[in-house]
């Protein structure tokens, strides 16, 4: 029998404002919380430096943590047209840092994320906040998006053993 070393796995929670990341190692059924974060981007700057602060922060912690994979969360579309492109912006930037690194990069609806770890499609920030310190009893993070986030990289280690998963990966070599 041989042990498979540890998958650690990134999840990011995109936001123009703070994009909040998440990181866990799994290793069989164990997960282990490592660190988790947000990467804050200046409400007064420009569109275009708010997104390299984003960048530049989430390209450190890539830098600093060697995640092997990494999972975002999907943008919903709201009423507010202009303020979902933006959110798909900080999305491209939150896909874009991982795959510059040649990480896989997931993506999960919210919904899923919140029923893979809540149980329930429509849970809240409230419940999910619990329901990572249940799974995660080690876990620090300092907002919403940083629970929100390591909720992606569980929603990721649950779904990545998944047969369909799997294929997908052997589909494409990863």
């Amino acid at each position: 029998m041989t042990l498979q070393a540890p998958i650690r796995i990134l999840g990011i929670d995109p936001g123009l404002r703070r994009t909040g990341w998440g990181a866990i190692e799994v290793s069989g059924n164990s997960i282990r919380f490592v660190a988790s974060g947000s990467v804050v981007s200046d409400a007064g700057d420009e569109l275009a430096h708010r997104l390299h602060a984003l960048f530049v922060g989430l390209t450190t912690v890539l830098e600093e943590l060697s995640p092997h994979e990494a999972a975002v969360e999907q943008t919903f579309v709201n009423r507010d047209g202009a303020a979902t492109l933006k959110l798909g912006q900080a999305r491209g930037i939150a896909m874009l840092v991982p795959a510059r690194a040649g990480l896989a990069v997931a993506e999960y609806a919210p919904n899923a994320v919140k029923k893979s770890v809540v149980g329930a499609g429509h849970a809240d920030k409230k419940q999910i906040r619990m329901m990572v310190k249940v799974l995660l009893p080690k876990a620090e993070f300092d907002s919403d998006d940083a629970a929100d986030a390591l909720a992606i990289a569980l929603c990721h280690a649950h779904h990545r053993t998944a047969p369909a998963a799997r294929l997908a990966r052997a589909a494409t070599g990863a």
